[in-house]
């Protein structure tokens, strides 16, 4: 196979944006949080998509960082524009953690964060608010328009916890409902998101 080489010439030969391909994940928004109570991603306000156009939306968690610490940070969908959250869901939780004085680690299912046709609000991850202390990750939904099958959803943290700990965890599970979700908010369990930013993505069928 031949190796196509660009130069300054052939770049500035493009005419048009279509020319060149466009990658299948479409930043749709960015919320920063600054002592937030909540941050919302509903369909159709604020320039949020959150419909049938992408059959895949992406948050990604950039540097969470709590105001109370030992905290969760938590989040649940709604079928009614965020009237309310709470839609029931079932989900499982597991994570490995390693001490900074590599005095213990683990690999651990935990039951105490998973739930099981519940409305509450699903832990993702459990953070620190020492001043370095901060978590990253991403929370995947499959298909939240469907008005035929239920919706799937995955979620994979690393964070810096309370006890100087490196976490590593994964959630996963369904939101028991035939109808469309348009809206999801995140929260700590207790306490407000002091700083961080969530983006959310969407992503093309192939």
């Amino acid at each position: 196979m031949a190796l196509v080489k660009y130069n300054n010439n052939s770049i500035s030969a493009v005419t048009s944006a279509a020319s060149m391909p466009s990658g299948a994940m479409t930043h749709i928004k960015t919320l920063t949080a600054s002592s937030s109570s909540t941050l919302s991603f509903v369909n159709g306000s604020s320039d949020v998509v959150l419909d049938s156009t992408y059959p895949i939306y992406v948050f990604k968690f950039i540097n969470i960082h709590p105001a109370t610490d030992n905290k969760s940070l938590t989040f649940q969908t709604s079928t009614n524009g965020g009237s309310s959250y709470g839609v029931t869901l079932t989900s499982t939780f597991f994570y490995a953690y390693h001490k900074e004085d590599n005095s213990a680690a683990a690999l651990s299912y935990d039951d105490s964060s998973d739930l099981a046709q519940s409305t509450s609000f699903q832990a993702i991850m459990n953070l620190g608010n020492d001043n370095d202390q901060s978590g990253a990750g991403t929370l995947t939904i499959f298909n939240p328009s469907s008005t035929t099958f239920v919706k799937h959803y995955m979620s994979n943290t690393q964070y810096y916890e309370d006890g100087d700990r490196s976490f590593n965890t994964y959630t996963a599970g369904y939101f028991n409902t035939t109808s469309a979700i348009n809206a999801v908010q995140f929260k700590m369990a207790s306490g407000n998101i002091d700083a961080g930013k969530i983006k959310l993505y969407g992503i093309k069928d192939s």
